[in-house]
Protein backbone atom coordinates (compact mmCIF):
# COMPACT_ATOMS: atom_id res chain seq x y z
CA UNK A 1 0.00 0.00 0.00
CA UNK A 2 1.07 3.40 -0.43
CA UNK A 3 2.46 5.50 2.06
CA UNK A 4 0.51 8.02 3.82
CA UNK A 5 1.51 11.73 2.58
CA UNK A 6 1.88 13.71 5.66
CA UNK A 7 -1.01 16.57 6.10
CA UNK A 8 -3.74 14.33 4.50
CA UNK A 9 -5.75 11.84 6.00
CA UNK A 10 -4.68 7.94 5.26
CA UNK A 11 -7.94 6.17 4.09
CA UNK A 12 -6.90 2.55 3.90
CA UNK A 13 -3.37 2.96 6.07
CA UNK A 14 -5.07 2.18 9.32
CA UNK A 15 -8.43 -0.35 9.96
CA UNK A 16 -11.22 0.32 11.61
CA UNK A 17 -12.36 -2.41 14.17
CA UNK A 18 -15.88 -3.81 13.66
CA UNK A 19 -17.94 -4.68 15.65
CA UNK A 20 -17.95 -8.17 14.65
CA UNK A 21 -14.16 -8.12 15.26
CA UNK A 22 -12.83 -10.84 18.00
CA UNK A 23 -12.93 -9.54 21.72
CA UNK A 24 -9.03 -9.88 22.34
CA UNK A 25 -8.53 -8.39 19.38
CA UNK A 26 -10.65 -5.73 20.81
CA UNK A 27 -8.87 -5.50 23.83
CA UNK A 28 -5.09 -5.55 22.58
CA UNK A 29 -6.17 -2.32 20.00
CA UNK A 30 -8.05 -0.55 23.28
CA UNK A 31 -5.17 -0.93 25.94
CA UNK A 32 -2.58 -0.16 22.54
CA UNK A 33 -4.79 3.21 22.55
CA UNK A 34 -4.52 3.58 26.58
CA UNK A 35 -0.78 3.61 25.85
CA UNK A 36 -0.78 5.99 23.30
CA UNK A 37 -2.98 8.76 25.07
CA UNK A 38 -1.39 8.20 28.39
CA UNK A 39 2.35 8.74 26.83
CA UNK A 40 1.06 11.36 24.73
CA UNK A 41 -0.80 13.34 27.84
CA UNK A 42 2.90 12.45 29.77
CA UNK A 43 4.53 14.65 26.97
CA UNK A 44 2.43 17.33 27.56
CA UNK A 45 1.01 17.15 23.42
CA UNK A 46 -2.16 17.78 22.61
CA UNK A 47 -3.58 15.64 19.76
CA UNK A 48 -3.56 17.57 16.79
CA UNK A 49 0.53 18.51 17.58
CA UNK A 50 0.52 14.77 17.56
CA UNK A 51 -1.62 14.42 14.72
CA UNK A 52 0.47 17.14 12.30
CA UNK A 53 3.61 15.01 13.40
CA UNK A 54 2.17 11.86 12.14
CA UNK A 55 0.35 13.00 9.38
CA UNK A 56 -3.14 12.35 10.81
CA UNK A 57 -5.50 14.99 11.79
CA UNK A 58 -6.46 14.96 15.54
CA UNK A 59 -10.00 13.00 14.68
CA UNK A 60 -7.80 10.07 13.66
CA UNK A 61 -5.46 10.45 16.83
CA UNK A 62 -8.69 10.71 18.89
CA UNK A 63 -10.26 7.35 16.91
CA UNK A 64 -6.49 5.89 17.96
CA UNK A 65 -6.61 6.41 21.08
CA UNK A 66 -10.04 5.19 21.70
CA UNK A 67 -9.15 2.11 20.08
CA UNK A 68 -11.87 2.57 17.22
CA UNK A 69 -8.70 2.27 14.89
CA UNK A 70 -5.85 0.02 14.08
CA UNK A 71 -2.90 2.48 13.20
CA UNK A 72 -0.43 1.44 10.79
CA UNK A 73 2.81 0.05 11.67
CA UNK A 74 4.75 3.21 10.63
CA UNK A 75 2.35 5.18 12.85
CA UNK A 76 3.20 3.10 15.80
CA UNK A 77 6.69 3.34 14.79
CA UNK A 78 6.72 7.76 14.40
CA UNK A 79 4.25 7.87 17.53
CA UNK A 80 7.02 5.76 19.65
CA UNK A 81 9.83 8.01 18.74
CA UNK A 82 8.04 11.39 18.57
CA UNK A 83 6.85 10.83 22.31
CA UNK A 84 10.13 9.45 23.36
CA UNK A 85 8.24 5.98 24.12
CA UNK A 86 11.23 3.67 24.69
CA UNK A 87 10.33 0.88 22.84
CA UNK A 88 6.58 0.72 24.97
CA UNK A 89 4.10 1.31 21.67
CA UNK A 90 5.99 -1.12 18.95
CA UNK A 91 5.97 -3.69 20.92
CA UNK A 92 2.31 -3.70 20.52
CA UNK A 93 2.82 -4.01 16.86
CA UNK A 94 2.06 -7.64 16.71
CA UNK A 95 -0.46 -7.72 18.69
CA UNK A 96 -2.29 -5.29 16.99
CA UNK A 97 -1.35 -7.23 13.29
CA UNK A 98 -2.51 -9.85 14.44
CA UNK A 99 -6.34 -8.13 15.56
CA UNK A 100 -6.88 -6.83 12.17
CA UNK A 101 -7.43 -10.23 10.86
CA UNK A 102 -11.30 -12.42 11.78
CA UNK A 103 -10.01 -14.36 14.83
CA UNK A 104 -10.86 -18.03 12.64
CA UNK A 105 -7.97 -16.59 10.35
CA UNK A 106 -4.91 -14.94 12.70
CA UNK A 107 -3.22 -18.54 12.87
CA UNK A 108 -3.15 -18.38 8.72
CA UNK A 109 -2.37 -14.71 8.77
CA UNK A 110 1.04 -16.12 10.97
CA UNK A 111 1.96 -18.63 9.23
CA UNK A 112 1.99 -16.90 5.55
CA UNK A 113 4.49 -14.85 6.66
CA UNK A 114 7.10 -17.36 7.55
CA UNK A 115 6.01 -19.40 4.38
CA UNK A 116 8.82 -20.90 2.12
CA UNK A 117 5.98 -22.75 0.20
CA UNK A 118 1.84 -22.38 -0.36
CA UNK A 119 -0.08 -24.65 -2.26
CA UNK A 120 -3.86 -22.92 -2.17
CA UNK A 121 -6.38 -24.33 -4.17
CA UNK A 122 -9.98 -22.70 -4.84
CA UNK A 123 -12.97 -23.71 -5.60
CA UNK A 124 -15.86 -20.50 -4.84
CA UNK A 125 -13.89 -17.39 -4.67
CA UNK A 126 -10.51 -15.95 -5.91
CA UNK A 127 -7.76 -16.64 -3.20
CA UNK A 128 -7.13 -13.72 -0.99
CA UNK A 129 -3.53 -13.18 -2.20
CA UNK A 130 -4.74 -12.43 -5.67
CA UNK A 131 -7.83 -10.57 -5.28
CA UNK A 132 -8.14 -6.85 -6.12
CA UNK A 133 -9.22 -3.73 -3.60
CA UNK A 134 -12.76 -3.97 -5.87
CA UNK A 135 -12.86 -7.40 -5.80
CA UNK A 136 -12.87 -7.92 -2.06
CA UNK A 137 -15.27 -4.75 -1.93
CA UNK A 138 -17.75 -6.77 -3.79
CA UNK A 139 -17.24 -10.08 -1.89
CA UNK A 140 -17.32 -8.57 1.78
CA UNK A 141 -20.49 -6.59 0.76
CA UNK A 142 -21.97 -10.15 -0.13
CA UNK A 143 -21.86 -10.96 3.46
CA UNK A 144 -24.63 -12.56 5.07
CA UNK A 145 -25.88 -10.95 7.69
CA UNK A 146 -24.60 -7.55 6.14
CA UNK A 147 -20.52 -6.18 7.57
CA UNK A 148 -20.96 -2.93 8.89
CA UNK A 149 -18.67 -0.94 7.07
CA UNK A 150 -15.81 -0.67 9.46
CA UNK A 151 -15.31 -4.07 9.32
CA UNK A 152 -15.15 -4.37 5.61
CA UNK A 153 -12.81 -1.66 5.84
CA UNK A 154 -10.85 -3.37 8.17
CA UNK A 155 -10.91 -6.74 6.24
CA UNK A 156 -10.31 -5.06 3.13
CA UNK A 157 -6.89 -3.29 4.44
CA UNK A 158 -5.68 -6.79 5.74
CA UNK A 159 -6.05 -8.55 2.94
CA UNK A 160 -4.35 -6.16 1.17
CA UNK A 161 -1.39 -5.85 3.23
CA UNK A 162 -1.31 -10.08 2.92
CA UNK A 163 -0.13 -9.36 -0.69
CA UNK A 164 3.18 -7.73 0.69
CA UNK A 165 4.06 -11.65 0.36
CA UNK A 166 4.77 -11.00 -3.55
CA UNK A 167 7.67 -8.58 -2.84
CA UNK A 168 9.48 -10.57 0.03
CA UNK A 169 13.04 -11.46 -0.72
CA UNK A 170 13.78 -14.31 -0.89
CA UNK A 171 10.55 -14.75 -2.59
CA UNK A 172 8.06 -17.58 -1.57
CA UNK A 173 7.24 -20.79 -3.82
CA UNK A 174 3.33 -19.87 -4.54
CA UNK A 175 1.24 -22.20 -6.68
CA UNK A 176 -3.31 -21.38 -7.35
CA UNK A 177 -5.36 -23.68 -8.68
CA UNK A 178 -8.90 -22.05 -9.03
CA UNK A 179 -11.47 -23.89 -10.75
CA UNK A 180 -12.91 -22.50 -13.87
CA UNK A 181 -16.46 -21.13 -12.22
CA UNK A 182 -14.41 -18.85 -10.08
CA UNK A 183 -13.33 -17.34 -13.03
CA UNK A 184 -16.74 -16.87 -14.24
CA UNK A 185 -18.69 -15.60 -11.37
CA UNK A 186 -19.45 -12.17 -12.09
CA UNK A 187 -19.03 -10.85 -8.51
CA UNK A 188 -19.45 -6.85 -8.34
CA UNK A 189 -20.04 -7.14 -11.95
CA UNK A 190 -18.46 -7.18 -15.47
CA UNK A 191 -16.24 -4.30 -14.11
CA UNK A 192 -14.72 -5.78 -11.21
CA UNK A 193 -14.25 -9.25 -12.88
CA UNK A 194 -12.57 -7.62 -16.19
CA UNK A 195 -10.46 -5.94 -13.21
CA UNK A 196 -9.77 -9.06 -11.70
CA UNK A 197 -8.65 -11.36 -14.52
CA UNK A 198 -6.12 -8.60 -15.52
CA UNK A 199 -4.57 -8.53 -12.48
CA UNK A 200 -4.65 -12.60 -12.14
CA UNK A 201 -2.49 -12.16 -15.72
CA UNK A 202 -0.04 -9.87 -14.35
CA UNK A 203 0.54 -11.90 -11.33
CA UNK A 204 0.79 -15.01 -13.08
CA UNK A 205 3.93 -14.08 -15.32
CA UNK A 206 5.96 -13.68 -11.38
CA UNK A 207 8.69 -16.24 -11.72
CA UNK A 208 7.85 -17.70 -8.57
CA UNK A 209 3.86 -17.94 -9.22
CA UNK A 210 2.16 -20.52 -10.74
CA UNK A 211 -1.39 -19.76 -11.63
CA UNK A 212 -3.62 -23.02 -12.76
CA UNK A 213 -7.17 -23.32 -14.33
CA UNK A 214 -9.25 -26.79 -13.30
CA UNK A 215 -11.49 -26.57 -15.96
CA UNK A 216 -15.32 -27.88 -15.86
CA UNK A 217 -15.22 -30.05 -18.60
CA UNK A 218 -12.38 -31.93 -16.47
CA UNK A 219 -13.40 -35.45 -16.01
CA UNK A 220 -11.24 -36.17 -13.03
CA UNK A 221 -10.48 -33.70 -10.04
CA UNK A 222 -9.21 -34.81 -7.03
CA UNK A 223 -10.01 -31.74 -4.94
CA UNK A 224 -13.64 -32.79 -4.99
CA UNK A 225 -13.36 -32.56 -1.57
CA UNK A 226 -13.21 -28.56 -1.24
CA UNK A 227 -10.63 -25.65 -1.30
CA UNK A 228 -7.49 -26.56 0.85
CA UNK A 229 -3.91 -24.82 1.37
CA UNK A 230 -0.63 -26.02 2.29
CA UNK A 231 1.72 -24.37 4.07
CA UNK A 232 5.53 -24.97 4.24
CA UNK A 233 7.53 -23.30 6.95
CA UNK A 234 11.17 -22.34 6.92
CA UNK A 235 12.16 -24.66 9.02
CA UNK A 236 10.46 -27.67 6.58
CA UNK A 237 7.28 -28.47 8.74
CA UNK A 238 4.12 -28.34 6.87
CA UNK A 239 0.55 -27.21 7.94
CA UNK A 240 -3.01 -27.96 6.14
CA UNK A 241 -4.95 -25.22 6.50
CA UNK A 242 -9.08 -25.55 5.72
CA UNK A 243 -11.51 -22.52 6.00
CA UNK A 244 -15.33 -22.09 5.44
CA UNK A 245 -18.29 -21.00 7.06
CA UNK A 246 -16.17 -18.61 9.32
CA UNK A 247 -14.44 -21.10 11.09
CA UNK A 248 -11.51 -23.22 10.34
CA UNK A 249 -8.85 -25.83 11.19
CA UNK A 250 -5.34 -26.33 10.71
CA UNK A 251 -3.95 -29.60 10.93
CA UNK A 252 0.08 -30.43 11.54
CA UNK A 253 0.16 -34.15 11.53
CA UNK A 254 2.53 -35.14 9.43
CA UNK A 255 0.42 -37.82 7.75
CA UNK A 256 -2.40 -35.63 6.66
CA UNK A 257 0.12 -32.61 5.71
CA UNK A 258 2.19 -35.07 3.48
CA UNK A 259 -1.63 -36.68 2.10
CA UNK A 260 -2.31 -32.89 1.16
CA UNK A 261 0.45 -32.29 -0.59
CA UNK A 262 0.42 -35.11 -2.59
CA UNK A 263 -3.43 -34.71 -3.50
CA UNK A 264 -2.48 -30.95 -4.46
CA UNK A 265 -0.09 -32.52 -6.79
CA UNK A 266 -2.57 -34.71 -8.93
CA UNK A 267 -4.65 -31.61 -8.63
CA UNK A 268 -2.27 -29.59 -10.61
CA UNK A 269 -1.47 -32.70 -12.89
CA UNK A 270 -5.09 -32.55 -13.89
CA UNK A 271 -5.68 -28.85 -14.21
CA UNK A 272 -4.78 -26.92 -17.41
CA UNK A 273 -0.47 -26.01 -17.40
CA UNK A 274 0.19 -22.55 -16.72
CA UNK A 275 0.80 -21.16 -19.84
CA UNK A 276 -2.79 -23.15 -21.19
CA UNK A 277 -4.24 -21.53 -17.58
CA UNK A 278 -2.81 -17.91 -18.81
CA UNK A 279 -4.07 -18.22 -21.93
CA UNK A 280 -7.38 -19.59 -20.84
CA UNK A 281 -8.07 -16.58 -18.95
CA UNK A 282 -7.13 -14.01 -21.78
CA UNK A 283 -9.91 -16.03 -23.46
CA UNK A 284 -12.59 -14.98 -20.46
CA UNK A 285 -11.40 -11.45 -20.59
CA UNK A 286 -12.12 -10.89 -24.19
CA UNK A 287 -15.55 -12.58 -23.43
CA UNK A 288 -16.29 -9.75 -21.25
Amino acid sequence: MAEERAGAEPEAAEAEVGQTADKSGKGVVTAFGQSLKTLRVRAGMEREELGKRLGYSASTIASFEQGRRIPPPRAIDRSDEVLDAGGLLTVWKDQLEKAQYPAFFQGMAQLEKQAIELLMYDTMVVNGLLQTEEYMRALLAMRRPPLDQETIEQRVTARLARQDIFDRRPAPLLSFVMDESVLRHRYGGKTVLRGQLEHLLLIGQRRNVELQVMPTDCEDNAGVNGPFTVVTRKDGKKFLYVEAQNTSSMATDPEQTVLASARYGIIRSQALTPRESLAFIEKLLGEL
